[in-house]
């Protein structure tokens, strides 16, 4: 029988006997831990002798000696000799001291786990019956991509007394366009503050017991004010919650996620930002519109359409080499317009909006500066939709360039 323990080997001694290719290999694991790592070995794999140097490590290049294992937590010993790696075992048995054998079907007193991480826990796997460690590797990388993909709840049962709040960006709405981070902190999290935009559908995933608070706002209808929002965030934290504020796209591109850190930070409250894929770069290129391009937009200009354009906006529209992506700009389209055009921006200048961008329901008008207006009128364009202006919203552009390519 096994049993599988949580060790923490922070500043305790390990010793690694052998200098081989699996010691470089699982050195790393121990460093990340804090252990105090000491090294045996006559003759030094390039690996482990490059992370002897970058982490100051006692490295003595001779054969072990019992006297090497005084005063140390755990030996793990794989000098490719069966016969040195059993006597180093059978020592640490009589001294009381956890031994890994990497050398042969015992493995000593101690087998390490196939691990991974999610959050702030550790799921380990090792055989209970026999050495397998291929089926442990297996098991563990399928309970590595459930985690990853947020399938299994790590909510917390016991409560840790400090709350926290994780600023996730969702991206422009397709849920597998969210990040693995953000998967992972919903499937922690006690409540969740989300916009209406974003990957909302993930919401159904989410445990009964969840609390979802929705405070999405629209075009000229905010129920739930800023400052409102930071409180809920602060709140919750206080009553030792984990937060999750599920944003649409990258919380600190227009998302106000400055605003909300500088909340939780004044509160003393502990919080932390995940990026989302920006829908001022996701949603153009859903629609086949790369924002730049060799040899013909070597700049991109992100704007909020609900700001005055600045004489920065207007020179970035009037740059035949800038592409200028809008955003939060449908009801304001007439005003930014009259303005580029006012300020000399080429009629001819080329015009996309792309909505609804990565749903089955993306539409594409493209127009130029001069009829847009009037174009996104008659089909009615409605949020949430992003704006390109720039030559490389030209339709077939990249077929060009393809055809281009292949006729050089």
């Amino acid at each position: 029988m096994t049993t599988l323990l949580g060790l923490s080997l922070a500043g305790r001694t390990v010793l690694f006997v052998g200098g081989g290719a699996l010691a470089a290999r699982r050195l790393h694991r121990f460093l990340a831990e804090d252990a105090v790592v000491r090294i045996i070995a006559p003759v030094l794999h390039p690996d482990v002798a490059e992370l002897a140097a970058q982490h100051d490590l006692d490295c003595t290049r001779r054969a072990v000696r019992a006297g090497d294992l005084d005063d140390v937590w755990l030996v793990h010993t794989a000098t490719g000799d069966p016969r040195v790696d059993s006597w180093v075992a059978g020592v640490c048995e009589q001294r009381r001291i956890l031994c890994v054998n990497a050398s042969d079907g015992s493995h000593g007193t101690v087998r390490l786990a196939a691990e991974t991480r999610a959050g702030d826990s550790v799921v380990g796997v090792v055989s209970d019956s026999g050495v397998d460690p291929g089926r442990s590797v297996h098991v563990r990388d399928q309970i590595a991509d459930a985690l990853r993909a947020g399938r299994m709840s790590m909510r917390r049962h016991r409560p840790t007394g400090a709350g926290r709040v994780s600023l996730v960006g969702g991206g422009p709405g397709a849920a597998d366009l969210m990040t693995v981070r953000g998967r992972m902190l919903l499937a922690e999290a006690d409540v969740v503050i989300a916009d209406r935009l974003g990957p909302t559908e993930v919401l159904d995933e989410l445990p009964a017991d969840v609390e979802i608070v929705d405070v999405g706002k629209r075009p000229g209808h905010h129920p739930v004010p800023q400052q409102a929002i930071n409180a809920l965030l602060v709140e919750h934290a206080r009553a030792g919650r984990h937060v999750v504020r599920l944003k649409g796209g990258d919380p600190f591109v227009f998302g106000r996620g400055g605003e909300e850190v500088a909340a939780c930070l004044a509160a003393g409250v502990a919080v932390d930002v995940v990026p989302g894929v920006s829908s001022a770069l996701a949603v153009p290129q859903a629609a086949g519109i790369p924002v730049t391009h060799r040899g013909v937009a070597a700049a991109v200009h992100i704007v909020n359409g609900q700001a005055d354009l600045s004489e920065t906006t207007l020179a970035a529209l009037a740059d035949a080499r800038t592409t200028t992506v809008i955003l939060m700009g449908v009801a304001a389209l007439p005003r930014l317009i009259d303005a580029a055009v006012r300020a000399g921006v080429p009629m001819d200048r080329p015009v996309a909006i792309v909505e609804r961008g990565h749903t089955a329901h993306q539409r594409i008008t493209r127009s130029t500066v001069g009829e847009v207006v009037a174009d996104a009128r008659a089909v009615d364009v409605h949020n949430p939709a992003v704006i390109v202006v720039g030559e490389v919203t030209q339709a077939g552009l990249l077929l060009a360039a393809d055809v281009a390519a292949v006729a050089a």
